[in-house]
């Protein structure tokens, strides 16, 4: 089908926008939830063991509608907080930040995308907890998360292209540690994190860097490996790669020296 579609695009019979928002569709399907969640180093959580002044300047400055509330650590997550609740912080002259909590959803890090989002639309659900097959915190995802595999990065006016969201560090794979990338990083960035010495003299970004390894613009499923580091293209569409997955290869041991 895909093909098929590849081939509609190059006789100019639907736009490079229609093409990725088909292929979004097909991906959704094909993702699970550990794919594209947020993991459990990078959520923004409140503790409401401690008093309100505390977190309240993290959450005016993260922008989040919603925060998972855990008691103390994030293995206990005990309900979601909508920032529009906490107004009524500065109206009432009583206020319990329990009563304001919503209930938390749980599920688990294999449940694929499409089934999600169409828990999400029937719920009206907007954010869940993803647990790991022991039932600690994994991560949490949204269903903005979801809608980004089909229709792009939605951006709003509280959005910033700040670089420390680029590279996600995730569970470690088979081989070794894993990121997840967004193809818009740049070479000298992952260079630095990943303390590799890919060159930039012929592409800027990652995702240029896998362009002209293939020699052609990155597919969806793609799987290779350059310099020790094993890249697998998560998200595509017909122009560039927008997240990969990569995890460091052990180094192959050094040969014994001749006597």
């Amino acid at each position: 089908m895909l093909e098929v579609l590849h081939d509609a695009h190059e006789r100019n019979l639907i736009d490079a926008d229609a093409l990725s928002m088909i292929e979004g569709v097909f991906q959704v399907s094909d993702l699970a939830v550990r794919d594209i969640m947020v993991p459990r180093s990078q959520m923004d959580t409140i503790d409401i063991t401690k008093p309100i002044e505390t977190w309240m300047p993290e959450v005016l400055s993260t922008s989040h509608s919603r925060f998972p509330a855990v008691e103390g650590e994030r293995d206990k997550v005990i309900g979601v907080l909508l920032a529009k609740d906490l107004l009524r912080y500065y109206a009432e002259e009583s206020f319990d930040v329990r009563d304001m909590l919503r209930p938390a959803v749980f599920i688990p890090e294999s449940k694929r995308l499409n089934v999600l989002l169409r828990d999400f639309r029937a719920n009206r659900n907007h954010m869940a907890i993803v647990v790991d097959e022991y039932g600690g915190v994994a991560g949490l995802i949204t269903i903005e998360d979801v809608l980004e595999q089909i229709v792009g990065d939605i951006e709003d006016e509280y959005d910033f292209d700040e670089e420390e969201d680029n590279i996600l560090a995730i569970k470690d794979g088979a081989h070794g540690p894993r990121w997840r990338i967004k193809g818009l990083t740049e070479i000298t960035q992952f260079n630095e994190t990943l303390e590799t010495d890919f060159s930039d003299e012929d592409a800027d970004t990652i995702g240029g860097l896998v362009a002209n390894h293939l020699g052609r613009v990155p597919r969806k499923g793609d799987e290779f490996d350059i310099a020790g580091m094993h890249f697998e293209v998560l998200r595509a569409d017909a122009r560039q790669a927008h997240v990969l997955l990569v995890e460091k290869l052990p180094e192959a041991p050094a040969a014994e020296e001749e006597e």
